[in-house]
């Protein structure tokens, strides 16, 4: 049997109190040989605190959620570090849930599984919910905020603006002399996908150009889109530049550009969304829209720790554009 503070309390010869308040860290009481005493017996024991039954008693918790979508991409790892380092700050353990690929049954079973357990609030990473798993999530009563996804459903986020994505990506490449821009390796039917093809295409109609239909790839963002999406725009590529959806796709246009003989950025421009640590790893080094995903991360948690004021507003995070090797 796990030791309890029963046991620690037999072995010290003091109350059963004493040892909660040492174990706890309320040592105001105590003397500091009596601490010292309690817990080296309740590390000879191998006492384990019981989170769970402790937050049962109080209602309370220190524990934040994380639910991220299984697409194979790596926009999550800068945002997981600033929820972990903001959530370290503030004395708060992180778990992480994966709801899959685009899977409704993964997402509200995810969601269901958090819920069921004491946490203080929740952060849902480039989600899009179905309506099921949205009033599941709503109607829990948990503090939440969507992070890297902006949303038409009022419900609270953080993230960049995708349609200023779509459209700064596209106007840096017109800048740069290119008139037939492609745009590849996107989900078109999301939220997200839909606000970038709009400020791409509002890019190509303010400076008068024409837009083809057969420059726009779809995919989830993955290296293999970006490989696929280089196979669709040839050896002899139609456009002259693209703006892959991420740094992965990116490096895929880019290695399969390599086999075709097409040079970058001389016969193929490159610019990538995201600006993670990939863009630089590569030759040539990838220009991109860097998106701030720490800083995503951070605003997370502290949206959900005042999440009990009245005024909880969305907010956009900035964005710049990295000029590299490949543009």
């Amino acid at each position: 049997m796990k030791p309890t503070i029963k046991d620690i309390a037999k072995e010290a010869h003091v109350s059963v109190t004493t040892v909660s308040r040492v174990l706890s860290n309320k040592n105001n009481s105590n003397s500091d040989k009596t601490s010292k005493k309690v817990r080296k017996i309740a590390q000879q024991l191998g006492y384990r605190k019981n989170t769970s039954a402790v937050e049962l008693v109080t209602r309370t918790s220190n524990v934040l959620a994380v639910i991220l979508t299984a697409t194979h991409t790596n926009f999550s790892d800068e945002i997981i570090a600033g929820i972990q380092d903001q959530a370290y700050k503030n004395g708060l353990d992180v778990i992480i849930s994966y709801a899959g690929e685009n899977n409704a049954h993964r997402q509200f079973q995810s969601i269901k599984t958090i819920i069921e357990r004491s946490v203080k609030g929740i952060l849902l990473l480039a989600l899009e919910l179905d309506e099921k798993s949205r009033q599941l999530l709503i109607q829990s009563k948990i503090p939440y905020v969507f992070l890297s996804l902006a949303n038409d459903k009022k419900m609270p986020f953080i993230s960049s603006n995708d349609f200023q994505i779509g459209y700064q990506a596209t106007k840096y490449l017109i800048d740069k002399g290119h008139k037939k821009i492609g745009l590849a390796g996107l989900d078109d039917k999301s939220f997200m996908g839909k606000q970038r093809i709009s400020g791409y295409k509002k890019a190509l109609s303010d400076n008068k150009l024409k837009l083809d239909s057969e420059w726009i790839t779809t995919g989830l963002f993955t290296y293999q889109d970006g490989l696929n999406s280089m196979k669709h725009y040839g050896k002899r590529p139609q456009v002259t530049g693209v703006v892959a959806n991420s740094d992965l796709v990116g490096v895929g246009i880019l290695n399969q550009a390599r086999k075709f003989g097409v040079k970058v950025p001389r016969d193929l421009a490159i610019i990538s969304i995201d600006g993670t640590g990939l863009c630089q790893i590569v030759h040539p080094q990838l220009t991109s829209i860097t998106q701030s995903f720490y800083e995503m991360g951070i605003n997370g948690v502290n949206f959900l720790l005042n999440s009990k004021e009245p005024r909880r507003l969305s907010k956009f995070t900035s964005i710049k554009i990295e000029e590299r090797e490949s543009t």
